[in-house]
């Protein structure tokens, strides 16, 4: 984010604010591995939702940015974003078998690719503005992820919102069902040991 100031690049930005909401993505998506199917939507919820708003920020500051024009340094856009290019990939590589998971692991992996894809556009909008000595690649690429964040938000809140309904109608059979016999024995065989 510091450099995309420095560089005065929206779609560095852009790349930085992703590469942010993966970090918290990954942690969320750690903490609820092997939790109810409810819990995960609802992690996959939250998710979708703040990409949503990522990528309406990165829209609605790009379009700000048409407004306050300046060109960004190219150089610092296409170092960056080659140094974050290194990293995504490796994340892509070890996420790929996961890409048709559940919302939550989708989710994953949909940021991944994001944040490859969007490393790549950042060098090309870099390339695109030293030849050009405009904004303009800069903006269209910030744009462009704006879309794409959008885009992998709804697919995450549509997979995560029937996931959601999923679990939501699984919870409520157990607690219909009788009690187990074990169930019942758990408190005096815990008492025993304890």
């Amino acid at each position: 984010m510091s450099a995309g100031q420095l560089a005065g690049s929206q779609a560095l930005k852009a790349d930085a604010l992703d590469f942010f909401a993966d970090a918290l993505t990954y942690a969320i998506s750690l903490a609820v591995i092997g939790a109810s199917l409810k819990t995960r939507a609802t992690a996959a919820l939250a998710k979708g939702i703040s990409l949503a708003l990522m990528g309406s920020w990165v829209f609605g500051s790009t379009v700000y940015r048409v407004f306050v024009l300046g060109v960004p340094q190219a150089e610092i856009m296409g170092a960056i974003g080659f140094l974050a290019l290194a990293a995504n990939l490796l994340s892509v590589l070890l996420l790929v078998r996961y890409k048709d998971g559940d919302a939550n692991v989708r989710s994953v992996w949909l940021c991944s690719r994001n944040d490859a894809i969007g490393n790549v556009l950042v060098m090309a909008a870099a390339l695109g503005v030293w030849g050009t000595a405009t904004g303009w690649p800069d903006i269209a690429v910030a744009a462009f992820m704006a879309v794409l964040f959008l885009s992998s938000a709804f697919q995450i809140l549509r997979q995560g919102i029937g996931e959601y309904r999923a679990g939501a109608s699984l919870q409520t059979a157990p607690e219909q069902a009788a009690p187990d016999a074990c169930d019942c024995c758990a408190p005096a065989h815990d008492h025993a040991h304890g």
